[in-house]
């Protein structure tokens, strides 16, 4: 008796497009839309933490970077060969 339902459990287009619909009207915001990509989203005021993330994040990764390839010459002066990508 199971085995006499659909084994698509989705709900057919015209019902998908009508509750999408329905669920836009309830939840549209006031909220600005980016003008482009890479427009700012956040509020203004966020701008300085933004900023500050960002470059604590970029100095993270080159810090990262840096003291990897440091570590593999130290290893290449010790005539140790470095461990293959993604291998520790």
């Amino acid at each position: 008796m199971a085995d006499d339902l659909p084994l698509d459990p989705a709900l057919p287009e015209p019902v998908r497009d009508h509750l999408g619909q329905q669920l836009r009207t309830v939840f549209t915001t006031g909220e600005t839309v980016p003008d482009y990509l890479g427009d700012p989203a956040a509020p203004e005021a966020f701008a300085p933490q933004l900023k500050r993330l960002e470059v604590r994040l970029k100095t993270h990764e080159e810090g990262t970077v840096a003291v990897e390839q440091a570590l593999e010459g130290l290893l290449g002066d010790l005539g140790a060969a470095p461990k293959p990508d993604g291998a520790r």
